[in-house]
């Protein structure tokens, strides 16, 4: 069942994939973080794909966005033992990682 939500704000987590480990990142964003942080009240939003060069040495190759309808509930998440459980596993995927909290707005966001 979906679930709809009015976002107002956005976790967002820029990081490049770890060479080689493609495979296996993909199975634990779907199968395991995705659910989790869903689960939890943050739901993904969008995904992107940057072409390394095109815009810069600062921007991440990937940018994965979730919302929220509150920042309670993100704050909530962040400081939650599941979140560094699920942190934890992603960075074993990912190189050069980042996150940042942001109010909601539809159009790309740095």
């Amino acid at each position: 069942m979906t679930k709809h939500i009015i976002p107002r704000y956005k976790l967002i987590l820029y990081y490049d994939l770890a060479m080689g480990d493609t495979e296996t990142y993909y199975q634990f964003v779907m199968s395991e973080m995705v659910p989790a942080l869903q689960e939890m009240g943050l739901y993904l939003f969008r995904a992107f794909h940057n072409i390394p060069g095109q815009v810069g040495d600062d921007i991440r190759v990937r940018q994965v966005e979730y919302v929220s309808e509150d920042l309670e509930t993100i704050q909530d998440i962040l400081n939650s033992d599941k979140w560094q459980e699920l942190e934890n596993q992603l960075m074993e995927h990912v190189t050069h990682y980042s996150r940042k909290v942001v109010r909601f707005r539809s159009g790309f966001q740095f």
